[in-house]
């Protein structure tokens, strides 16, 4: 079970499986999207309980504190995607959209939010490494802000097998390397990608890029030469998750 204390990612989980949703704790002052939460989980029967505030924060520079709300929902982790169906569709004619892969990404934050990116792009699914990489926890859900819900996902404990099945499926598979010769911007979205984001520290294992189609860097303009994955996952998705 999951506890979540975004009210957004608590709505996403009500619209769509409100039969995983075990309870919803909430005080007085939570917020107005909270207000939105309990109108709508009365509507699905799910339960809605009163909370004791369980934060404080400073009002003044005498650091008196005054009293919050609190707010939580615990729910079931949520489901994955057979690696079947998260690539349906992409070898159909004319067929575009992209996937995401994350080779062993660690930080909780970076997963979310790069759920909440492909979420608000419309990537079509992300392959997780079960190894190594941050599992989906309440952290993961909270950031993304609903996207964990939207985009299917799916564990896998070998890439190779994974990108092969991918590449059967129609999907060219692009890795992302601060080492590559070749810019982002040279590759177009008129097809089906899948992207590949690396470790936060290491970047993609040498192992999984040579498996890939083809490599792609981001070309640094300024004095500063990196980026956090999280950062470099929305300037990639943006440009291949394009239309035109």
């Amino acid at each position: 079970m999951l506890e979540l204390k975004n009210p957004h990612s608590v709505l996403a989980v009500l619209k769509r499986r409100p039969h995983d949703v075990s309870e919803i704790s909430i005080s007085g002052g939570a917020g107005a999207a909270w207000d939105e939460v309990a109108e709508l989980a009365r509507t699905k029967r799910v339960p809605v309980v009163s909370a004791e505030s369980r934060s404080r924060r400073p009002t003044n520079r005498d650091q008196k504190f005054e009293r919050v709300g609190a707010a939580s929902a615990v729910i079931k982790e949520p489901p994955e995607t057979p690696l079947a169906d998260l690539f349906a569709g992409a070898n159909e004619s004319g067929a575009t959209g992209l996937w995401l892969a994350l080779d062993c990404l660690q930080d909780p934050h970076n997963v979310g939010a790069i759920f909440r990116t492909a979420a608000f792009f419309g990537v079509r699914g992300i392959l997780l490494t079960e190894d190594r990489s941050a599992p989906l926890t309440g952290t993961v859900c909270d950031v993304a802000a609903g996207g964990v819900e939207t985009v299917p996902f799916a564990m896998v404990t070998n890439l190779k097998r994974a990108f092969d099945q991918a590449k059967s499926a129609g999907l060219w598979v692009l890795g992302s390397s601060e080492h590559a010769k070749v810019p982002l911007e040279s590759f177009s979205c008129d097809r089906c990608w899948l992207l590949v984001l690396g470790n936060e520290e290491r970047g993609a294992r040498q192992g999984t890029l040579e498996n890939c189609d083809d490599v792609c860097c981001i070309k640094p303009t300024g004095a500063v030469t990196s980026l956090n994955v999280s950062v470099a996952a929305g300037i990639c998705i943006s440009r291949l998750a394009r239309r035109v």
